[in-house]
């Protein structure tokens, strides 16, 4: 038999924000609040194949958010002053290997969008033929010095928000 709310959190999300977005409260902008908390997740949920991830660690992940907050800012600043201050000889554009020690989908996407919101920075691609990420850095001083920030700051705390400790293995 098929679950009505599969997802009742997110239900109660969409609801919630129908009504926020509508400024209303009345009876017929909870009803079809609740139509849309109601079949949206029906409707959407074969766009997740995998089902939606499980969050093992969300004081980890909390500090990570932030921590990339301020790496996002700091960046940005720094990015600025390269373009109006640096002369163009100066700028040190290029592409850098990270092996990569994670294989859940989920943690590789959030990686991702953390290495691509950072001004400076774009994920190219993951290199099959050893798991590396392919990562283009605008302006590069020391390749070693990204590897480790890439594989400490932001890909441990990913396998420890992702990865149930069973499947992490050793690496716990």
């Amino acid at each position: 038999m098929m679950r009505w709310l599969p997802y009742p959190l997110v239900s109660l999300a969409l609801c919630a924000l129908w009504l926020l977005l509508n400024q209303a409260f009345d009876a017929a902008s909870i009803l079809l609040g609740a139509a849309l908390g109601i079949a949206l997740p029906l409707l959407l949920r074969r766009l997740q194949p995998l089902g939606y991830p499980r969050l093992h660690a969300p004081a980890t992940l909390l500090r990570l958010l932030g921590m990339a907050g301020v790496e996002i800012v700091r960046s940005c600043f720094n990015v600025s002053r390269i373009i109006l201050f640096a002369k163009h000889a100066d700028v040190n554009s290029q592409f850098i290997r990270v092996p990569l020690t994670m294989r859940d989908p989920y943690g590789l996407a959030m990686l991702s969008c953390l290495i691509n919101m950072t001004p400076g920075t774009v994920w190219v691609e993951i290199l099959p033929e050893g798991h590396e990420l392919s990562l283009h850095v605008f302006d590069l001083h020391d390749a070693g010095w990204w590897i480790d920030t890439i594989k400490t700051r932001y890909e441990r705390p990913l396998i420890d928000i992702f990865e149930p400790r069973s499947v992490r293995g050793d690496l716990a």
